[in-house]
């Protein structure tokens, strides 16, 4: 099995944002995971939409992932054909972007680890639509 942890939105939201509920939840099992830590531009874009616009919150966003705490995994086109297939196969759930985007790249790298408050939603999915997420925290 693959090392990399895959980082969705709330989980990034919480680690970034000391009044979430789930805060020290986030940051215990970032202090717990040695492995690289990856995620993608969507999960980055709506976490920075959802810290809000003040410079700070976003600043602490983008550090992440400039001090390299956090690998960002650029879309290729190959990529975007399996979120767009993930996205209609999900569409019950449904499966936003952000998601698809993550559920791929874990396919791509082999990892089943995904480090998420949405339990509902990587509950439901599938790698390569058999093998479940292990969902952190």
């Amino acid at each position: 099995m693959a090392n990399e942890l895959l980082l969705d939105t709330g989980a990034f939201v919480a680690l970034v944002d000391r009044s979430e509920r789930r805060h020290a939840d986030c940051v215990a099992v970032l202090d717990r995971w040695s492995g690289p830590v990856v995620t993608t531009e969507a999960v980055l874009t709506e976490t920075l939409h959802l810290v809000g616009p003040r410079w700070r919150a976003q600043d602490a966003c983008l550090e992440f992932v400039l001090r390299g705490a956090f690998v960002l995994v650029p879309a290729s086109l190959e990529s975007l054909r399996r979120v767009a297939t993930l996205m209609e196969a999900y569409s019950d759930v449904p499966m936003d972007y952000a998601d698809a985007t993550l559920v791929a790249l874990g396919e791509e790298l082999n990892t089943s680890r995904v480090f998420t408050l949405d339990r509902r939603g990587f509950s439901a999915y599938r790698l390569r639509r058999r093998k479940p997420f292990e969902l952190l925290p």
